[in-house]
């Protein structure tokens, strides 16, 4: 099996007749333009197999992409408790509001008391 890595832009060919290239990069997907002829069916895999063609054998299956996560434990939840109390006890300045609204973004009060792990 062939592998190849492209950029936008790039394109390969497929005998005399048929080009694929990759457009556009979006997120985890990928834009691909195909200038086949109109004899050539082309189809996306989850079509085949949903009108009853079988998987191609070679095609590999894709690991999980790797995420990395922060432990939410104990310490870090008292962390947090004693941040806000710290906040709360200040003056409602514009820096103690901002040192709130930033907190809030990060850690929403409402998931505080819930186990989590944090991204």
């Amino acid at each position: 099996m062939l592998c190849i890595s492209m950029k936008a832009g790039d394109y390969f060919t497929v005998g005399d007749s048929t080009v694929v290239q990759l457009d556009r990069l979006s997120g985890d997907r990928i834009h691909l333009t195909i200038n086949a002829p109109r004899e050539v069916p082309i189809l996306r895999g989850d079509v085949l197999e949903r009108s009853g063609g079988q998987r191609p054998a070679c095609v590999m299956a894709v690991p999980p992409r790797y995420t990395r996560r922060l432990p939410w434990n104990h310490a870090k939840k008292q962390a947090l408790a004693d941040i806000r109390q710290t906040l709360e006890q200040m003056e409602d300045g514009p820096e103690a509001r901002f040192l709130r609204q930033k907190l809030d973004c990060i850690f929403p009060p409402a998931q505080e008391g819930t186990a989590r792990t944090a991204v």
